[in-house]
């Protein structure tokens, strides 16, 4: 199985990659710009490899599944991210997804192309999580455990058009024990940043 991108999807997939570091940035930094520029390269580490493995993950799925899967840059959703931060100082990391084409796609189908996408942030910030003990990097792997941890549990919650409404019609207890294990996750990280 070969995974093809279109020169367009690697243009979006970077625009996207850069706004949501650079909203991550601006909220960590307290929205000082000084520490957001000083810590911008961390946050493409940290979050633009969580952002950019996560809509692969779902990529790489689909196309075990025999379908055409291409990801596209949602403007709408990129300035709604841009405008909450600034104004509301939260995080709505929604600039894009990545759409499938081909048949009838099954539940169980949909579902794990869904899951694989959450399951890689977890992955990734377990994989944070154990650099933190190395000593080197150490605040930008625990940043990197934080993010991906926040961004599994966002992306399993089981609305609209999130990955976890999909998994949760899939299979119920798959979903409730991976967005249980998200949450405890982002609770340790919470936990974590205010000791």
């Amino acid at each position: 199985m070969k995974i093809r991108f279109t020169s367009q999807e690697l243009k979006e997939l970077l625009l996207s990659m850069i706004v949501i570091a650079a909203i991550f940035a601006y909220l960590w930094s307290n929205k000082n710009l000084h520490v957001m520029i000083t810590i911008f390269p961390a946050m493409i580490i940290v979050v633009g490899l969580g952002f950019i493995l996560h809509e692969i993950a779902h990529k790489i799925v689909a196309l075990k599944y025999g379908f055409w899967a291409e990801y596209k840059l949602w403007f709408e959703g990129l300035v709604l991210a841009i405008v909450m931060a600034i104004f509301l100082g939260i995080v709505f990391a929604a600039p894009g997804a990545v759409y499938i084409y081909g048949g009838h796609i099954r539940r169980d189908e949909d579902g794990k192309i869904s899951l694989a996408g959450p399951l890689t942030n977890i992955f990734l910030a377990l994989l944070f999580l154990a650099l933190t003990k190395t000593g080197f990097f150490r605040e930008i792997f625990y940043l990197g455990f934080a993010i991906n941890s926040f961004l599994a549990f966002f992306n399993l919650l089981p609305i609209g058009i999130l990955d976890g409404s999909k998994v949760f019609r899939w299979n119920f207890i798959i979903w409730f024990f991976t967005i249980v294990f998200a949450f405890v996750l982002f609770l340790f990280a919470i936990f974590a940043i205010s000791v």
